[in-house]
């Protein structure tokens, strides 16, 4: 099934609205509350006990860095990190790696994603990830996304990872490359889409959850609506005003985390595991984004939320 979503965005004061209504004139979707959804959250989070080994709580990968964009997978591990994953890999170029690498030493940091044998050397770490972010600092005019051996290592670290079952979300310019061939996500459910505005507009034709089978979208706005094309939920938790660069990707890091918490809890979360977790992830970005601006206002960043998820997280889930 495929809509014609160009209007939607004609009048940028009015899109939301209507994007809305045709949503849910087109599918009857169950919106549901944020109050009901939070404490389905709270199910997902894994327990901290002296019983665990290191791992257990969620090894989340990266795939993206190149010279000119080392910031945003730095964030979105870092963001995985302090959410709670207890490893973080990041796939990268050679010439980002030492980069990335020097803003963090907790960081896993492989210089292998334009070697030659690029799928064989992230394929092999595979079987220890729990869940996959692909997208962030990929590059969309550099090397790697107009070489075609490039996408195609792209497009086989996400066959190879659906075959295992590994969550995969896909942020940034990794949507643009989906966007080019979507057969390579359609139908698998693990997947979680997280375009802004700007990204929907180019994908929405090829991206739309129902037609690529149910697999969920976050859509990020002034309002984050998360569906499946099933059910839809709509995240207004208080932010700020402040849209610094790489809040999507502290959004991507920490989506990484939670999914593979949701997909692996026996809890039941009603709602759909990906739904669940895309919207603790949408509402803990937003929670540091306004302590961060409380704190920074207009000069607050990225770095500045990412020092708020620890009480973001503990205000939100722990209390």
């Amino acid at each position: 099934m495929k809509l014609n979503f160009g209007a939607v965005f004609d009048n940028e004061s009015n899109h939301l609205h209507v994007f809305l209504s045709v949503v849910e004139r087109s599918y009857s979707l169950g919106t549901s509350a944020m109050e009901n959804v939070l404490p389905l959250v709270r199910k997902i989070i894994p327990p901290l006990t002296s019983k665990k080994h290191k791992g257990q709580d969620g090894r989340i990968g990266i795939i993206g860095g190149c010279q000119e964009y080392t910031g945003a997978p730095f964030f979105a591990a870092i963001s995985a990190l302090k959410v709670g994953a207890d490893l973080s890999h990041v796939f990268c170029t050679k010439d980002a790696a030492p980069v990335i690498k020097s803003y963090s030493p907790e960081l896993i940091v492989h210089p292998v994603l334009d070697s030659p044998n690029a799928v064989e050397e992230i394929e092999k770490w595979l079987p220890r990830l729990h869940s996959l972010v692909v997208g962030p600092g990929l590059g969309r005019e550099e090397i790697l996304l107009k070489n075609a051996k490039a996408r195609e290592t792209t497009f086989e670290i996400i066959e190879r990872s659906k075959l295992r079952g590994i969550p995969i979300i896909i942020d940034a310019d990794g949507l643009w490359l989906v966007a080019k061939e979507p057969s390579v996500i359609q139908g698998y459910q693990r997947a979680i889409l997280t375009p802004n505005y700007m990204e929907f507009t180019r994908l929405y034709e090829a991206m739309l959850s129902v037609a690529l089978g149910h697999l969920a979208l976050v859509l990020k706005g002034e309002e984050d609506i998360i569906t499946d094309g099933k059910n839809m939920v709509i995240c207004s938790h208080e932010g700020s005003g402040r849209r610094c660069g790489g809040q999507g990707d502290l959004l991507a890091g920490s989506l990484g985390a939670f999914a593979h918490w949701a997909f692996s809890s026996p809890q039941d979360t009603t709602k759909g595991p990906s739904l669940v977790a895309a919207f603790g992830a949408a509402t803990l970005t937003r929670q540091c984004n306004r302590q961060a601006f409380h704190k920074h206002g207009r000069s607050s960043s990225t770095s500045d939320m990412i020092q708020e998820i620890s009480s973001a997280f503990k205000k939100l889930f722990d209390s």
